[in-house]
């Protein structure tokens, strides 16, 4: 799925304004979704969530938790829907055996840094966590999914783009009105800088909710090899155009650029046209770790040893605050269950 423009306005269009009777109906089933009781699971959850649809940093967000609890002493493990994998799960995550087509992009990289459990029936999911030997489970998106009790919610926010024009699917970019997500979340987490961001950083303090800063970052080396070059890049990602951004950033001069959906499941000919033209035109193609993953799933491709791929990090202002508050819900839950 591609985003509409008109989603990220700061006041609702004419086309948002045409959309407003469905974003009705939308909201009445999210919200009674929404207010579904869960199922309490036998380990506390902590859920990395967003407000809205599209890409706002939840996987590198999730993996920078996991970091945080493992230096704390936990064995976190990662639950995932699988979105754009045809297994239904609960599976844990097993590359090779295991590629984005199975169980999507978002797990592939999340199963690098500790085993990831992909299940569309989340309880069952935390159920195999539980017996893999997990000691918390770290959902990767699912704050509008009622399945499950959250003994934390984070929102991830894109500084940038905040919440769009404020308006429901599919007028606006919400997954469920605010009034009724504000009361689902324990912080939001804002990645970048924007005055879209800081408006939700301020309505956080209003409501007595935590808030964190944090920002990309991408690889020193990778970022360091690129200054200079010439670069085709391409992305399927929620915002392909911030990608760009980022090898702008690192000193890359982008001749050519390829935005797919979120998501985008890449064909034999989608590759191939790409590394034609990288390769008629002298340029060093470059992609994000998500879409690389998905890359790697396309069968009977020709071989691409010059593809390279730009890694990124979260580095969290006051991190100690944000351990802080995820061992606190970890053990306050641990407590309610002596």
């Amino acid at each position: 799925m591609r985003a509409p423009r008109f989603w990220w306005h700061p006041s609702p269009s004419l086309a948002a304004n045409l959309l407003r009777p469905a974003s009705i109906i939308y909201t009445s089933i999210a919200t009674r979704r929404m207010s579904r009781p869960g199922e309490r699971a036998d380990l506390p959850v902590i859920c990395i969530g967003n407000f809205t649809a599209g890409g706002a940093g939840k996987t590198p967000t999730a993996l920078a938790v996991a970091r945080i609890l493992d230096a704390a002493g936990e064995s976190p493990a990662f639950l995932s829907r699988g979105y754009g994998g045809s297994l239904p799960g609960p599976v844990q995550v097993r590359p090779p055996q295991h590629t984005a087509s199975d169980v999507g992009d978002e797990p592939i990289l999340l199963s690098k840094a500790a085993r990831a459990i992909v299940s569309r029936d989340r309880p069952a999911g935390a159920r195999l966590a539980h017996e893999s030997g997990a000691t918390v489970v770290i959902m990767d998106d699912g704050l509008q999914n009622p399945s499950l009790i959250k003994d934390c919610a984070i929102a991830v926010v894109d500084g940038a783009t905040g919440i769009g024009n404020g308006l429901p699917l599919p007028a606006g970019p919400l997954r469920a009105p605010m009034d009724v997500q504000w009361p689902a979340i324990d912080a939001v987490l804002i990645i970048g800088d924007g005055e879209p961001g800081r408006k939700i950083a301020e309505e956080a303090a209003r409501r007595d909710k935590r808030m964190f800063e944090a920002r990309l970052e991408p690889s020193p080396e990778v970022a360091q090899s690129l200054e200079g070059r010439k670069v085709l890049a391409f992305a399927g990602i929620g915002r392909p155009g911030k990608f760009f951004e980022t090898l702008r950033a690192c000193g890359a001069i982008v001749e050519a650029v390829h935005s797919f959906p979120d998501h985008h499941r890449y064909t034999a000919a989608d590759l191939a046209a790409l590394q034609q033209e990288a390769e008629a035109r002298g340029l060093v193609a470059v992609t994000t770790e998500k879409d690389f993953a998905r890359v790697a799933a396309v069968r009977d491709t020709k071989p691409w040893p010059n593809l390279l791929v730009l890694p990124v990090r979260l580095r969290i202002e006051n991190e100690a605050g944000l351990r802080n508050l995820l061992l606190r819900c970890i053990n306050e839950r641990r407590l309610r269950a002596t």
